[in-house]
């Protein structure tokens, strides 16, 4: 079973927290992804659950790929919809080639918590679910998923397609390199961290972001002029008064990024002058600018113009 996602700017859980806690990764966590991530994706996923507006929102631009994670958490031997919010605190979401250059992706979650795991193991023996070894980690069927799962230690878990988890563990027990030897990622992850909701992506993700975003404003002229610099792309989001979104990408080159700059402020100027008064009204808290080679985007709202901003066409290619 290979699960391939499509992760964009503002993807999969855009009111996936509220006011919380940094959604931060643990050292072990990091080290149970492989080097080659195109996108990481961390949310609170405790603030998730007990915001209403954050699960309304989630419930109408969680792709449907992200929905399948969701579930399989629910239906494993972990327990019922009712208890597995006492044991996840964080949920990322990897998506991976398997190896240097590949074109197909695999993506894997990990949860993070305090896992009841003597309790988890016997629930699992009893329910008649057999382990596989891989080396020395034991991989367990989520039931009636067709996903895996292993917990790589006490607090950290490791689920999705058995091909995807394997390569998970290969990375975490040194067969393979991880992304803590990435060292790009791992820069462009400690600007971000701290937000309750946070996103990396690498070249090729940020590619395929601003061929989504640009559209009808950018031509392909363009598109190739600035394609070759983009290196990487970050952001984070917080919930605390309104919504508030953040996004960097770095060109390493001063040009292309005012140049990107320049699209991006086309797209939005262009929505705003065809969009509805509730899409000009939401669009009037996004700036674009650029600076030292990076480009940023920077968004506030409420709550009701944000909603009103998810029914853009514009922010629709975003989430899509």
């Amino acid at each position: 079973m290979k699960i391939q996602w499509k992760f964009s700017m503002v993807p999969l859980l855009l009111a996936a927290a509220t006011a919380a806690p940094a959604a931060q990764l643990s050292t072990d966590a990091r080290g149970a992804i492989p080097h080659d991530v195109q996108q990481l994706v961390v949310i609170d996923y405790r603030a998730m659950e007990n915001s209403p507006t954050a699960m309304d929102l989630r419930a109408r631009v969680m792709p449907p790929e992200l929905k399948v994670f969701d579930e399989a958490l629910r239906k494993s031997a972990l327990g019922d919809k009712n208890n597995i919010d006492q044991y996840v605190d964080q949920l990322a979401f990897a998506l991976f080639r398997p190896t240097p250059g590949s074109e197909g992706l695999l993506t894997v979650g990990i949860a993070q918590g305090q896992f009841p795991t003597t309790d988890i193991l016997a629930n699992f023996k009893k329910s008649g679910l057999k382990g596989t070894l891989v080396r020395t980690n034991r991989i367990y069927p989520m039931a009636k998923t067709g996903m895996v799962l292993c917990f790589v230690d006490a607090s950290t878990m490791v689920f999705g397609a058995k091909d995807a988890v394997t390569k998970t563990l290969d990375a975490r027990d040194g067969v393979v390199p991880n992304l803590l030897t990435n060292a790009s990622m791992m820069d462009a992850m400690k600007t971000v961290d701290s937000a309750p909701l946070w996103s990396i992506l690498d070249e090729k993700g940020t590619q395929f972001m601003m061929k989504q975003v640009l559209g009808e404003a950018g031509s392909v002229t363009d598109l190739e002029t600035v394609q070759k610099h983009l290196q990487a792309s970050w952001y984070g989001m917080d919930f605390q008064h309104g919504v508030k979104f953040d996004l960097t990408i770095s060109t390493g080159d001063t040009f292309a990024a005012a140049t990107i700059s320049s699209l991006l402020t086309a797209a939005v100027t262009l929505r705003k002058m065809s969009g509805s008064d509730a899409e000009k009204a939401a669009l009037g808290g996004t700036t674009v600018a650029s600076n030292a080679g990076n480009m940023s985007i920077h968004f506030a709202a409420n709550d009701n113009d944000f909603d009103n901003l998810l029914q853009s066409p514009l922010f629709k290619s975003m989430v899509h």
